[in-house]
C-alpha cells in the first residue's frame, strides 16, 4: 500500500459496552449495559489500551447507543454519571450517546453513522484513517457506512451480518493490530 496522505485527524471510535465495560448478561442471554454506577466495571487493560492509542497520536471518542433512556427502562442520569466515571478511568476524548430506540427513526442511532459523522465533523476526523471497534454488529455497520476500518471484538454472543475488517478478542488485541497498522503505513488499514 504506498503513502497515505491524511487530510484530518484520525479517530479510534469506541463502543462503551463490551469494549471498554464490561456488559451484564440479561435475562435472555442478551448483553447489557450496566444499570447503575454500582454495576460499572473497566474491562481489565482497557485504560492501558486507550493511553497507547492515544500514544499513536488518535483522538479517542466513544460512540454508544443507549437505548434503555427511549424505553423507559434507565434514567439519561444514570447514563450521564456512567460517562462521567468511564471518563474518570479512562482518557478519552468525546463521549457520544443516541438515546433514541429503532421506532424512533434517528440518524444517530447506530447502525446508522451519525454519531460518527457529527464527531468527524466537530473534531476534523479523517474517517477513512480512522478505526470503528465494537462489540456489536451495530458498531460495525455505522463503521462501515462511515467509511472507517472496522473492528470486532468479538464475543460470539450474536451473528454479524456486516463482516468487519477484523475479529479480535479484546480492546486490547484491536490497539496493537490498529498500531501495526499505523506501523505499516497501512493508514487507516484499508
Amino acid at each position: 500500500m504506498g503513502i497515505r496522505h491524511v487530510t484530518g485527524r484520525r479517530a479510534v471510535f469506541l463502543d462503551r459496552d463490551g469494549v471498554l465495560n464490561k456488559s451484564l448478561s440479561g435475562p435472555d442471554g442478551v448483553p447489557r449495559p450496566p444499570a447503575s454506577l454500582d454495576e460499572f466495571a473497566l474491562i481489565p487493560g482497557a485504560s492501558d489500551a486507550c493511553r497507547a492509542l492515544r500514544g499513536l497520536g488518535f483522538v479517542l471518542i466513544v460512540a454508544s447507543n443507549q437505548p434503555d433512556v427511549a424505553r423507559g427502562t434507565q434514567r439519561r442520569e444514570v447514563v450521564e454519571a456512567i460517562h462521567r466515571r468511564l471518563r474518570e478511568e479512562v482518557e478519552l476524548d468525546d463521549v457520544r450517546v443516541c438515546y433514541h430506540d429503532d421506532s424512533d427513526g434517528c440518524a444517530c442511532r447506530k447502525p446508522q453513522p451519525g454519531l460518527l459523522l457529527s464527531a468527524a465533523r466537530d473534531w476534523g476526523i479523517d474517517l477513512a484513517a480512522s478505526f470503528v471497534v465494537g462489540d456489536r454488529w451495530r458498531d460495525v455497520e455505522a463503521g462501515r457506512r462511515a467509511g472507517c476500518t472496522t473492528i470486532l471484538v468479538d464475543n460470539g454472543v450474536e451473528l454479524i451480518p456486516s463482516e468487519p475488517t477484523v475479529r479480535l478478542d479484546s480492546l486490547l488485541s484491536a490497539t496493537r493490530w490498529i498500531g501495526e497498522q499505523v506501523r505499516g503505513g497501512n493508514g487507516g488499514g484499508r
